[in-house]
């Protein structure tokens, strides 16, 4: 039986502490995750949907985008994550009418955003006006009318702003985007812009596509993996199968992260008689680099394979590949050997030692796959990182191989499908004008907004309606009180969501909330049944099919929101067929194959097995799209991040109980943080230097370069095995401190993992 949502909030007067684990899963992590499905699904329903998640004919996991195996599939084809996040999704608690009657908008805004989601399901559109201190119920068709006639009284198209969660499947965003063209505009920020925007910069300039150049096959196909500011047991954890498995086939593997995280140091498949037992260490080096020294890190490996390369010439840089496949090698070697390895150890935090045997590593290696997350991507330099990454693969002739390549692990489950879809504020020309064709549409040509943009936009009046096709915008992004203030501002907010959040509470002058289906719950159409299809952080594309019942009546899919609102919007006469989109996804999907490059046959692709591989021209055929026509040898000036004195400089990451904005609950039993949030994690030498002792409550400042100040008070200090001057504290309790122009070079993705901090003593 399914246990009602909680009533009390977080007491972080309850934190406890205890020693960080040293391995990851097992069966601890079965049963917390059975636990957490049963209180909200009850054990009927809990058993009909985790056996169909990420099966073939069930449904994708509505947390990360880690691929499924193309072979054989385990009967538990998910994570601990993964269970929470449909748990939370398909939970039977609902937040209906009865709800909001009860709670005014003060009463819910001095709620945590775990008690929100704690809640339930929405389950009715309901709307607050000017003036009013509850939602109350709207139908349908009202709420159309509402948006639709704010839309057309706005002065330009370019004062909306239509934002993106990467939880959208592929028909909704393709149609979604196609409706904001059609209105007008390009302002179509999306989670991307928050996370592996980076990513996507650095590889379109080097290797001429922003996607990761891997395939799930190839890390059994590895000799050396690298994983670089990623945390894989919390943020991934079906990673840790992967790999396990390339353990097996006698992969090395390189942890390089601020701090020990505890699913590389050991892994428990609780689905083999090993992870029961002893389970597996993953990774076979540990590198504890300073927050920022990435870059400085890898310019070092270059230097020292090139005197690899001087010591037995020939075996170390790939000269067939560089000299028929790159450009710019010659400024890259340069600038490579005239690196000062003494920096490079003072940039990182490593010792020689460990900066020889990883090169000697790389040199060795037939077969090596880089991959990193935020770690990198949220970084003042995060681009040049990335740059710096490839670069050294570029050498070693590691593209376009079995086994090698880049691979930027995304996080939400299909924000890579978004992007490919078209949900960008600077899609080119070739997709505009494919799209343009299809449809016999204008589509506007001028850039909109991402989201850093988008935020400025509001906070200056530039735009003043905000759509949000999912997620949690107010909790997602950084300066939160710059952006709740700028959301505040909107004539109209509208958020089509599942779960009560944070977003719900920071309104405009009128709101709106649309309840919509889940991936898990059935889609039915005209009465026939529909399917949806995602991509995954390795372009593999494949369907997905909601089986459970939905929580109310008055839920819609994604796709009828968004082409009922088109019909009212645009009007009957309306070139793009609306209403049969609605009716029959596969009619979108027949779009999708004429229009999106790689996509033609969608249809009868995506119903292939293991669905199919977009393609990816540097991975099958060492072809490069860039403006070169080759892979592209960057050469960067060399940044890191040294320490202020009297400073720390503060990473903000998820606990084990979250994914991205949704707290799940309050336990991240790795590091060994119980029953509460704020705290603050720092090396125990940094905490004696600053007069405080273990356990004592303190504000974090945040200092800008203009000289302004942003904090957040009452965090615990918890001594933790980071690097001397830096420190760590989760988000979203911490992205107050971040400020909105923080934001990396060529990218404009906020900055959160580097953020210079002083810690001050919270007034009693």
């Amino acid at each position: 039986m399914h246990r009602d949502a909680p009533t009390s909030d977080i007491d972080e007067t309850r934190v406890t502490i205890t020693p960080p684990k040293d391995r990851a899963a097992g069966v601890e992590a079965v049963a917390v995750a059975l636990e957490r499905a049963v209180e909200e699904m009850g054990v009927v329903r809990t058993a009909r949907t985790l056996a169909r998640l990420n099966q073939r004919h069930g449904f994708d996991c509505p947390g990360c985008a880690w691929p499924e195996p193309t072979g054989h599939r385990r009967p538990a084809e998910f994570c601990e994550n993964g269970a929470k996040a449909v748990a939370e999704e398909a939970t039977l608690r609902t937040v209906g009418p009865e709800f909001f009657a009860e709670h005014s908008l003060a009463d819910l805004a001095d709620k945590s955003g775990y008690w929100l989601g704690q809640q339930g399901r929405l389950t009715h559109p309901m709307v607050l006006r000017p003036g009013d201190t509850h939602y109350s119920p709207i139908a349908w068709d009202d709420a159309y009318r509402l948006i639709a006639n704010t839309l057309r009284d706005l002065a330009s198209p370019d004062e909306a702003v239509f934002y993106t969660s990467g939880r959208t499947a592929n028909e909704t965003a393709f149609l979604y985007q196609l409706l904001v063209r059609c209105y007008g505009t390009n302002n179509l920020p999306d989670c991307s812009n928050m996370c592996h925007e980076s990513s996507g910069a650095a590889l379109s300039s080097s290797i001429g596509i922003g996607k990761g150049s891997v395939s799930i096959d190839d890390f059994a196909a590895a000799d050396l993996i690298v994983v670089a500011g990623q945390n894989p047991g919390t943020n991934h954890p079906r990673m840790l199968s992967a790999l396990a498995t390339a353990k097996a086939n006698g992969a090395t593997v390189i942890a390089i992260n601020p701090l020990p995280e505890t699913g590389l140091i050991g892994f428990r498949d609780p689905q083999t008689l090993e992870g029961l037992t002893t389970g597996v260490t993953i990774a076979d080096d540990f590198l504890q680099i300073r927050l920022g020294g990435d870059m400085a890190l890898f310019r070092g490996l270059a230097r020292l394979l090139f005197e690899a390369e001087d010591r037995a010439p020939g075996t170390v840089v790939d000269r067939a590949f560089v000299d028929a496949h790159t450009v710019g090698f010659a400024e890259f070697e340069k600038q490579s050997r005239a690196v000062d390895l003494d920096l490079v150890e003072e940039a990182t935090g490593l010792t020689r030692a460990q900066l020889e045997r990883t090169a000697r590593l790389l040199a060795d290696s037939k077969a090596t796959i880089v991959c990193w997350a935020m770690g990198l991507t949220q970084q003042r330099h995060g681009v040049a990182t990335i740059e710096e990454i490839t670069n050294v693969l570029l050498m070693r002739g590691m593209i376009g191989k079995p086994g090698a390549g880049v691979c930027p692990v995304r996080g939400h489950s299909n924000v890579q499908g978004d992007r490919t879809m078209g949900i960008w504020e600077k899609m080119p020309e070739s997709f505009l004008a494919a799209l343009d064709s299809e449809f016999g549409i204008r589509s506007p040509r001028g850039h909109g907004y991402d989201t850093v943009a988008a935020i400025r936009a509001m906070r200056d009046g530039k735009a003043k309606v905000f759509f949000g096709m999912g997620g949690n915008f107010v909790s997602a992004t950084p300066d939160t009180a710059v952006t709740e203030a700028a959301l505040r501002g909107c004539e109209l907010t509208v958020q089509v969501s599942t779960k009560l959040n944070r977003s719900h509470v920071v309104h405009g002058r009128t709101a709106l909330i649309l309840p919509t289906l889940g991936r898990s719950d059935r889609d039915v159409q005209g009465g026939v049944g529909q399917q949806v299809s995602v991509e995954d952080s390795m372009s593999m594309v494949h369907l997905s099919t909601g089986r459970l019942t939905p929580v109310g009546a008055e839920l819609r899919s994604e796709v009828a929101i968004v082409c009922e609102l088109a019909r009212e919007l645009l009007g009957p006469e309306h070139p793009v067929p609306w209403e049969r989109f609605r009716g029959d996804y596969d009619t979108i999907r027949d779009a999708i194959g004429r229009v999106v490059p790689g996509c033609a046959d969608y249809n009868r692709k995506v119903r292939e097995r293991n669905g199919f591989q977009l393609p990816h021209p540097p991975r099958d055929a060492r072809e490069f799209r860039t403006g070169t026509g080759r892979a592209n040898f960057a050469v960067n000036e060399l940044a890191w991040l040294p320490v202020p004195p009297g400073r720390l400089i503060l990473q903000t990451l998820r606990s084990h109980d979250q994914y991205n904005t949704t707290i799940y609950g309050l336990d991240d039993r790795y590091r060994g943080i119980h029953h509460g949030r704020k705290v603050v994690l720092v090396h125990p030498e940094d905490i004696a230097a600053f007069g405080f002792a273990e356990g004592e409550l303190v504000d974090l400042v945040s200092e800008w370069v203009d000289g302004s100040e942003r904090r957040v008070g009452g965090f615990r200090l918890v001594p933790y095995a980071t690097p001397r001057g830096n420190a760590a504290a989760y988000y979203p309790e911490t992205n107050p401190l971040v400020p909105l122009d923080h934001v990396a070079e060529r990218s404009n993705t906020p900055v959160s993992k580097a953020v210079t901090i002083r810690l001050e003593r919270t007034p009693a």
